[in-house]
């Protein structure tokens, strides 16, 4: 069998394998077999490239042997530095990872385009130089992108860079980049010189970092989302110039699964993709909100428990709180006492909620929450009317009421989880400040609602120890 075969047939295992795997995503039961099943399908489309050496002349077996050496170091370092930090990274820090993840595979897009364009003699007419600038603009786009949204998201960068005029410098710089990649595909054929080349790539990175420094820290989910559909794009044009079947259904895969999320997640924000990229979205530091009527009424751990302890129906909405504190195993302890003493608990997650897609729903099901108790926004919203309590934990832009009420608020028309609704809200916070997006929660001053301040761990454990002392200590 020739090499060349083989690189065919492992590419179309690997494609499968992909498609199979995200496939198995969509579940939660079934979601960590299927990155298991793309990760092989990864590691065997990696592998299948090295047989390229086998299908070479002898004369050009040399160089090709120094760059596979190359390879294999770069795959040693790659794979043991993302195989530790995977290991080390906190539940907190995933979103900036992921970014970060975001970054690389944008980046790695970028740099085949750079080697593409500043080599001689590999273009064999203007679709693949196209193909080429576009999958290079974007790659390098989404790599500066995602490590603006890496950095705040780790606290590196707070708050907003904005300037007059923002978007029109924005703009100008993007029109420059196109222009530039114009010339170099009809004006040099892509043989432009390297510093030309060179500076494409310099405007493409300014440019994802201008736009990524205005966007405010309540829309980053919808930005890391958004960035990966770029960076599946790129890998994806990418393949074709390589003329690599698994690059090309892999990045259109991603591509598109980014895209969906993208719009199902803007769309739970009730805003376009373009609101959330121009509008600025996330009111400064200096920016006054309305006030509120109404007072924070403080509530004690133990009390709160014990009301939950005697309910019948209670709601938990999870939020970034949850996570930073890294309560939720005993949050799911304190269920399983509700639950053992016959109260119907269900966790209702916000499509939103946290820092990136599905960040509540890895952390509960990290702690063994099972599937069967966590509902969507639109399966649970319409029964927080017959809860005895809700609790908010650690969450706040995602259940504010001022969302649905009040026409001057940044966040007004974003679908919201209705634990206003309830007979009895608790929030679980460290302190009276305000949400991501700097926009103060109507909620906390509800008549029907108290707040229980505090780290949520050491809120979850008075709240344990409180119930089991009506229990007798079991």
């Amino acid at each position: 069998m020739s090499p060349q075969l083989l690189i065919d047939i492992s590419a179309l295992l690997a494609s499968f394998l992909f498609i199979y795997g995200l496939k198995r995503m969509s579940s939660p039961v079934t979601a960590r077999s299927g990155i298991v099943v793309a990760g092989w399908g990864m590691a065997i489309a990696t592998l299948a490239a090295f047989l390229y050496y086998f299908g070479v002349s002898e004369a050009a077996k040399p160089h090709l042997t120094v760059n596979t050496a190359l390879a294999v170091i770069a795959l040693t370092v790659g794979v043991s530095w993302a195989w530790w930090s995977g290991k080390k990274v906190a539940m907190t820090s995933m979103p900036q990872m992921v970014a970060l993840y975001n970054g690389m595979g944008g980046g790695a897009a970028a740099a085949i385009g750079a080697v593409e364009l500043l080599k001689t003699g590999g273009h064999h007419g203007p679709l693949p130089l196209v193909v080429t600038i576009i999958g290079s603009l974007i790659g390098a786009i989404s790599l500066a992108g995602s490590l603006i949204a890496w950095a705040k998201l780790d606290g590196r960068i707070n708050g907003t860079w904005r300037i007059k005029g923002q978007q029109l410098l924005n703009g100008t710089v993007f029109l420059a980049t196109l222009a530039l990649g114009l010339v170099i595909v009809f004006g040099y054929h892509g043989h432009a010189p390297a510093a030309l080349t060179g500076l494409f790539f310099a405007l493409a990175l300014v440019f994802g970092v201008l736009m990524t420094m205005p966007i405010g820290g309540a829309d980053m989910p919808v930005v890391i989302s958004l960035y990966n559909a770029f960076t599946g794009l790129a890998v994806g044009f990418e393949g074709y110039v390589l003329q690599n079947p698994a690059l090309m259904i892999a990045g259109m895969v991603v591509g598109s699964a980014g895209t969906l999320l993208t719009l199902l997640m803007a769309k739970a924000m009730n805003r376009s993709v373009a609101n959330v990229i121009f509008s600025n979205f996330g009111p400064s530091s200096d920016e006054v909100q309305g006030e509120i009527k109404g007072s924070q009424k403080p509530a004690e751990a133990g009390d709160a428990a014990i009301n939950m302890r005697y309910a019948s129906k209670v709601i938990i909405a999870p939020g970034y709180g949850l996570a930073v504190a890294q309560a939720q195993h005993k949050l799911f302890e304190f269920v399983k006492l509700l639950t053992d003493a016959g109260v119907e608990v269900k966790f209702a997650i916000h499509p939103v909620a946290g820092r990136m897609p599905g960040h509540m729903n890895v952390l509960l099901a990290e702690a063994g929450v099972p599937y069967d108790m966590i509902y969507d926004m639109e399966d649970v919203n319409g029964e927080f009317k017959e809860a005895d309590v809700a609790i908010v934990i650690g969450a706040n832009d995602t259940v504010n009421p001022a969302a649905r009420t009040n026409k001057s608020s940044p966040i007004y028309g974003m679908p919201i989880l209705n634990v206003d609704q309830a007979k009895q809200v608790y929030v679980v916070k460290r302190g009276q400040g305000k949400g991501y997006s700097g926009v103060e929660n109507e909620l906390f001053f509800a008549d029907n609602c108290n707040l229980v301040y505090g780290d949520a761990q050491k809120v979850m454990v008075a709240m344990i120890q409180a119930v089991k002392s009506l229990d007798g200590g079991h």
